[in-house]
Protein backbone atom coordinates (compact mmCIF):
# COMPACT_ATOMS: atom_id res chain seq x y z
CA UNK A 1 0.00 0.00 0.00
CA UNK A 2 1.46 3.73 -0.76
CA UNK A 3 1.33 6.11 1.79
CA UNK A 4 2.17 9.68 2.29
CA UNK A 5 3.98 9.95 5.23
CA UNK A 6 2.83 13.18 7.49
CA UNK A 7 6.07 13.05 9.68
CA UNK A 8 9.31 11.37 9.35
CA UNK A 9 9.30 7.76 10.75
CA UNK A 10 12.44 5.80 11.67
CA UNK A 11 13.44 3.51 9.02
CA UNK A 12 10.76 4.13 6.38
CA UNK A 13 11.49 7.64 5.28
CA UNK A 14 11.21 11.40 6.00
CA UNK A 15 8.03 13.72 6.15
CA UNK A 16 6.66 14.21 2.62
CA UNK A 17 7.90 10.99 0.85
CA UNK A 18 5.33 8.61 -0.47
CA UNK A 19 6.90 5.03 0.46
CA UNK A 20 5.10 1.51 0.01
CA UNK A 21 4.44 -0.30 3.26
CA UNK A 22 2.28 -3.54 4.06
CA UNK A 23 -1.34 -3.22 4.47
CA UNK A 24 -1.59 -4.39 8.22
CA UNK A 25 0.93 -1.51 9.17
CA UNK A 26 -0.01 1.42 7.67
CA UNK A 27 -4.03 0.89 8.35
CA UNK A 28 -3.32 -0.28 12.09
CA UNK A 29 -0.33 2.02 12.94
CA UNK A 30 0.81 4.96 10.72
CA UNK A 31 -2.51 6.09 9.56
CA UNK A 32 -4.33 6.09 13.25
CA UNK A 33 -1.10 7.55 15.05
CA UNK A 34 -1.18 10.49 12.16
CA UNK A 35 2.36 9.58 10.89
CA UNK A 36 0.64 9.11 7.70
CA UNK A 37 -2.38 9.20 4.81
CA UNK A 38 -3.11 6.65 2.53
CA UNK A 39 -1.68 8.19 -1.10
CA UNK A 40 -4.96 7.75 -3.24
CA UNK A 41 -4.85 9.68 -6.44
CA UNK A 42 -6.27 13.21 -4.66
CA UNK A 43 -3.81 12.56 -2.19
CA UNK A 44 -0.73 12.21 -4.42
CA UNK A 45 -1.94 15.36 -6.45
CA UNK A 46 -2.70 17.77 -3.89
CA UNK A 47 0.97 16.43 -2.35
CA UNK A 48 3.05 17.22 -5.34
CA UNK A 49 1.31 20.74 -5.57
CA UNK A 50 2.48 21.28 -1.83
CA UNK A 51 5.93 20.20 -3.10
CA UNK A 52 5.71 22.67 -6.32
CA UNK A 53 5.10 25.24 -3.77
CA UNK A 54 7.10 24.80 -1.38
CA UNK A 55 9.92 24.16 -3.80
CA UNK A 56 8.96 27.90 -5.05
CA UNK A 57 8.51 29.78 -1.57
CA UNK A 58 12.30 27.84 -0.62
CA UNK A 59 13.48 29.25 -4.41
CA UNK A 60 12.57 32.67 -3.08
CA UNK A 61 13.77 32.35 0.24
CA UNK A 62 17.42 30.91 -0.57
CA UNK A 63 17.52 34.16 -3.20
CA UNK A 64 16.76 36.66 -0.74
CA UNK A 65 19.32 35.03 1.59
CA UNK A 66 21.89 35.61 -0.96
CA UNK A 67 20.84 39.21 -1.40
CA UNK A 68 21.83 39.61 2.43
CA UNK A 69 24.84 37.71 2.28
CA UNK A 70 26.21 40.00 -0.02
CA UNK A 71 25.45 42.89 1.49
CA UNK A 72 27.16 41.25 4.67
CA UNK A 73 30.56 40.57 2.66
CA UNK A 74 30.34 44.00 1.09
CA UNK A 75 30.27 45.77 4.19
CA UNK A 76 33.06 45.47 6.83
CA UNK A 77 31.72 45.51 10.85
CA UNK A 78 33.57 48.07 12.89
CA UNK A 79 33.39 47.21 16.31
CA UNK A 80 35.09 49.92 18.86
CA UNK A 81 36.68 48.43 22.11
CA UNK A 82 38.98 49.49 25.21
CA UNK A 83 42.68 48.14 24.93
CA UNK A 84 45.38 48.23 27.34
CA UNK A 85 48.56 49.88 26.90
CA UNK A 86 49.97 46.61 25.53
CA UNK A 87 47.52 46.63 22.58
CA UNK A 88 45.54 43.96 24.22
CA UNK A 89 41.31 44.01 24.95
CA UNK A 90 40.07 43.82 27.69
CA UNK A 91 37.98 40.46 27.23
CA UNK A 92 37.18 39.78 23.58
CA UNK A 93 34.87 40.53 20.96
CA UNK A 94 31.96 38.09 20.96
CA UNK A 95 29.59 37.19 18.61
CA UNK A 96 26.87 39.12 20.24
CA UNK A 97 28.96 42.65 19.59
CA UNK A 98 29.27 41.46 15.77
CA UNK A 99 25.43 40.69 15.77
CA UNK A 100 24.72 44.50 17.36
CA UNK A 101 27.17 45.86 14.65
CA UNK A 102 25.05 44.34 12.01
CA UNK A 103 21.65 45.16 13.16
CA UNK A 104 23.49 48.96 13.28
CA UNK A 105 24.32 48.46 9.49
CA UNK A 106 20.77 47.42 8.81
CA UNK A 107 21.04 43.41 8.77
CA UNK A 108 19.11 41.52 11.12
CA UNK A 109 20.65 38.61 12.94
CA UNK A 110 20.82 36.67 15.90
CA UNK A 111 24.06 36.28 17.93
CA UNK A 112 23.42 32.54 17.65
CA UNK A 113 23.89 32.76 14.04
CA UNK A 114 27.44 34.64 13.85
CA UNK A 115 30.87 32.34 14.45
CA UNK A 116 34.14 34.64 15.22
CA UNK A 117 37.57 33.68 15.86
CA UNK A 118 38.99 34.54 19.32
CA UNK A 119 39.70 37.89 19.38
CA UNK A 120 41.59 39.81 22.12
CA UNK A 121 43.09 42.50 20.30
CA UNK A 122 42.92 45.16 17.54
CA UNK A 123 43.40 44.49 13.65
CA UNK A 124 41.07 42.60 10.43
CA UNK A 125 39.41 39.75 11.25
CA UNK A 126 37.14 37.15 9.37
CA UNK A 127 33.58 35.18 10.99
CA UNK A 128 30.95 33.74 9.34
CA UNK A 129 27.20 34.60 9.30
CA UNK A 130 24.59 31.55 9.19
CA UNK A 131 22.24 33.55 6.85
CA UNK A 132 19.46 30.59 6.11
CA UNK A 133 20.35 26.49 5.94
CA UNK A 134 23.05 26.75 3.52
CA UNK A 135 23.88 30.31 2.80
CA UNK A 136 26.83 31.32 5.03
CA UNK A 137 28.19 34.43 4.75
CA UNK A 138 32.06 35.81 5.59
CA UNK A 139 31.71 38.89 7.48
CA UNK A 140 35.10 41.24 7.76
CA UNK A 141 35.37 42.45 11.13
CA UNK A 142 37.63 45.50 11.98
CA UNK A 143 38.60 46.13 15.55
CA UNK A 144 39.64 49.22 16.61
CA UNK A 145 40.71 50.87 19.94
CA UNK A 146 38.73 53.04 21.52
CA UNK A 147 40.60 56.61 21.95
CA UNK A 148 41.70 57.20 25.54
CA UNK A 149 39.75 59.69 27.74
CA UNK A 150 41.85 62.71 28.53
Amino acid sequence: MKIILKKDVQNLGDAGEVVEVKNGYALNYLVPQGFATVATKGALKQHEETIRQRAHKEAKLVADAELVKNNIESMPVKITVKVSESGKLYGAVTAAQVAEALTALGIETDKKNVTVPEIKEAGEFEGSVKVYKAVVATVKILVEAEAPAE
